[in-house]
This record gives structure tokens, C-alpha cells and sequence, in this order.
């Protein structure tokens, strides 16, 4: 055997080797192929009813809010009449009634003080300018 010979062998192997390692290479990655196929099937399977359960669950939700906007509007009317009502009957009855409020305090208050026998006059305890300001703080 010449070295030419040798190499040639040395290639064959070589190229025999690397066929060998593409071809369990290419094995595995048909059965990874073949794995993730029938995974997408069974994930479509169970996606269609799930679809179909969201789509049911979200016309069922815009139902409830278009609902929920209805009473909203209801309220926000009722709110508006409750505001013009108590802005109309503050100001229809707010001033009189003000007004006759304050007469009937005026009243009792003039009559209460005639009631009263009028304060006894202010003693001064004491000449030192001290002695004035006990007097102030305890109100004789």
C-alpha cells in the first residue's frame, strides 16, 4: 500500500464517519419533526374550544357593560335632576329661611339678656399691675 492508498482509506473513513454522525443527526431530527407535528395537533385541538369559550365569554362581558353604561347614564341623569333640585330649593327657601333664623336668635338673645340680672361690678384685688392681671385671667 502506497501512502496514496492510505490517504484515499483515511478519507473514505473519514467521509464514512461523518455520513454516519448526518445520519443520526437527520434520525433525531425527523423524530423531533414528527414530535412537535403531532404536539401542534393536540394544541389545535384543545385552541378551538378554548377560542370558542373566550369569544362566548367576551360577547358575554360587552353584554354586561353595555348594560353597565345604560345604568350609568340612568344615574348620571338622576344626579343632574337631585343637583338643579337642591340648587332650586336653596335658593327658594335658602334666603327666607336664613333670614328667620336669625330673627328668632336675635329674639331669644334680647330676651335672655332681659331675663338676667345685669353682672356685679369689677373689684380690683390687688394695686401691682399682677395682681390686675389675676383678676383679668380669672374673669371678676
Amino acid at each position: 500500500m502506497s501512502g496514496g492508498e492510505v490517504a484515499g482509506l483515511l478519507v473514505a473513513v473519514f467521509w464514512a464517519i461523518l455520513v454516519s454522525f448526518l445520519a443520526v443527526a437527520l434520525a433525531r431530527l425527523a423524530q423531533t419533526l414528527r414530535a412537535t407535528t403531532k404536539m401542534v395537533a393536540e394544541v389545535t385541538e384543545q385552541a378551538v374550544p378554548l377560542l370558542t369559550d373566550a369569544s362566548a365569554t367576551v360577547r358575554s362581558a360587552q353584554t354586561q357593560l353595555d348594560r353597565v353604561d345604560a345604568i350609568a347614564s340612568d344615574v348620571q341623569e338622576v344626579t343632574s335632576n337631585a343637583s338643579a333640585l337642591s340648587t332650586t330649593v336653596a335658593s327658594t327657601f335658602g334666603g327666607p329661611l336664613v333670614k328667620v333664623a336669625a330673627f328668632g336668635y336675635g329674639v331669644r338673645r334680647a330676651l335672655g339678656r332681659r331675663a338676667e340680672p345685669p353682672p356685679p361690678p369689677r373689684t380690683v384685688v390687688g394695686r401691682t399691675a399682677k395682681g390686675r392681671r389675676r383678676t383679668r385671667r380669672k374673669g371678676v
